[in-house]
């Protein structure tokens, strides 16, 4: 699908679809009232007849209306105006692209980039609305058998155009473009490795994903380390919990340095266990099939490189990428068992299912002794527990900067990819108290279980500027890949290189 930026009065869309809005009690949004203008109040007829009063999720598609060009006007319910924000909106251009999606229209003239939202201009708009129309046309049929595949129903819309109400706002408008689908890539590529099934989606499929990266984009530069070359780090943590499973681990490391020659890198370290049965400590077989998706912190760390390639970031950008199986082998790692971390650090695994934090701790060594990032950001589907203290809706985050963790919540806010703060005191950490090594890698209750592990994470990142994203409640959505949360860390690196100063001081 093809997405582009124009200007022009909406009675004049020679397309197979116009997209207006409607508020409730039938008010119509400017674009809308042009419509029903210029076609005899035919749009206000279609109204009055009752099929849609302009609450925000309806749709009304219209055909063939009087004195238009286009083929089909979609009205799109919005809501309340006095209650329309970004959220509604995004809402809105969602419920119009599911709407298109189910026409047989080609192409399309979205008139919503026209609403007017407090607080946001016409570029936000356009980026949005690229970012949430391509999030609902993303398909994966990758592993539908031939006959399958023949009767899906066919995505005819090949062209979609959002509307910017002025030609001086065109500019803006296609850098806004660019951005909102360089961030839909890098969601779309992350989607496809976490949706990938576990007998396909190894440690080393995901490294060859990530060499492919690299061959698309010369910006990016891949690097892979076996088994041998990590235990010559001392990465006991992350071997111990590979020690289960047949397929090797890997450590992958991502470079793209096209910021200030000499300025320290962004590091993103992201959890990559391409399934978890828990070990030792094995899980209920209920639900077990979504463990595939505990390699989606890896996935977004790779999706988010996607993205700042596409856009030419000027910025150094570091990934570290931990990836293994948690399975319960014959040689698997114990509960009861001490390991030593790559810091020096010894740990006692109580339990074999909190395997994540096992690994990113040497991950997050490696970023720090190798690269001494400006900051450094861990994502990890990493407790249930964050699913418990805040729903399906933001992420946890956790961080020892609060200016990082202003800067992570405002880009998430601003695009839509929330995220919330939990406390990191110091108090918590007592919890994590062993009576035989230096950190247990649970606390051995159920309270604060997600702040105890970021606790954990804590240990070994004092000597960075460190935030960690829990997204255990946000990464997957009825055994879907959400692309989470590709779009608040893509916000978030563009602002940091816009800044000419550091972005976290």
């Amino acid at each position: 699908m093809h997405s582009l930026v124009k200007s022009g009065h909406p009675a004049k869309q020679r397309a197979g679809c116009v997209m207006v809005g409607v508020f409730e009690r039938r008010t119509l949004s400017a674009a809308a009232a042009a419509l029903d203008q210029a076609s005899g109040n035919a749009l206000g007829s279609a109204l009055r007849r009752g099929d849609l009063d302009g609450k925000a999720g309806q749709t009304l598609l219209l055909h063939h209306v009087p004195k238009l060009v286009a083929d089909r006007v979609l009205l799109v319910g919005l809501g309340r105006e006095r209650d329309f924000d970004a959220a509604a909106y995004r809402k809105a251009c969602a419920t119009a692209a599911r709407a298109l999606r189910a026409t047989g229209a080609i192409d399309a003239v979205s008139y919503l980039t026209h609403l007017p939202v407090k607080g946001r201009d016409v570029a936000a708009a356009v980026r949005d609305a690229a970012l949430v129309t391509a999030d609902e046309f993303y398909r994966f049929d990758a592993f539908r058998g031939a006959r399958a595949r023949e009767d899906l129903p066919p995505l005819r819309l090949e062209r979609i155009s959002f509307d910017v109400p002025r030609r001086s706002d065109l500019p803006a408008a296609e850098t806004a473009l660019a951005q909102g689908q360089a961030m839909a890539a890098g969601v779309a590529f992350t989607k496809d490795l976490g949706n990938t099934p576990p007998n396909v989606c190894t440690p080393s499929w995901l490294a060859e994903q990530a060499r492919a990266l690299a061959r698309a984009h010369a910006s990016v530069k891949v690097r892979v380390l076996d088994r041998v070359a990590m235990k010559k780090l001392g990465m006991g943590a992350l071997l111990a919990v590979a020690r289960g499973s047949r397929q090797p681990p890997r450590l992958i490391v991502l470079e793209y340095l096209r910021g200030a020659k000499g300025d320290k890198p962004v590091a993103l370290v992201g959890k990559g266990i391409t399934f978890d049965t828990g070990g030792i400590s094995i899980k209920p077989s209920d639900k077990m099939d979504e463990m595939k998706f505990d390699m989606c912190g890896a996935a977004s760390v790779l999706g988010t490189f996607k993205a700042v390639a596409q856009l030419g970031l000027p910025v150094n950008l570091v990934g570290v990428v931990p990836t293994c199986e948690n399975m319960p082998g014959g040689e698997a790692t114990r509960p009861g068992d001490i390991v030593t971390s790559m810091a020096g650090i010894t740990i006692e695994v109580l339990n074999t299912d909190a395997e994540g934090r096992l690994i990113l701790c040497d991950a997050l060594t490696y970023a720090e002794k190798h690269y001494q990032p400006a900051v450094c950001v861990d994502v990890a589907t990493l407790t249930g527990a964050i699913v418990v203290a805040l729903g399906a809706f933001p992420s946890g985050l956790f961080s020892n900067t609060p200016a990082l963790a202003r800067s992570l919540l405002e880009a998430g806010e601003d695009i839509g990819d929330r995220a919330w703060q939990l406390p990191l005191w110091e108090d918590y950490q007592p919890m994590l108290r062993s009576e035989h090594a230096d950190v247990a890698n649970i606390s051995g209750g159920r309270e604060a279980g997600s702040i105890t592990a970021a606790s954990f994470l804590h240990r070994f990142t004092r000597k960075m500027k460190w935030a960690h994203l829990d997204i255990a409640a946000t990464a997957w959505k009825a055994k879907r890949a959400t692309g989470r949360p590709v779009p608040l860390l893509t916000r978030w690196l563009a602002e940091y290189a816009r800044r000419t100063e550091p972005a976290v001081k």
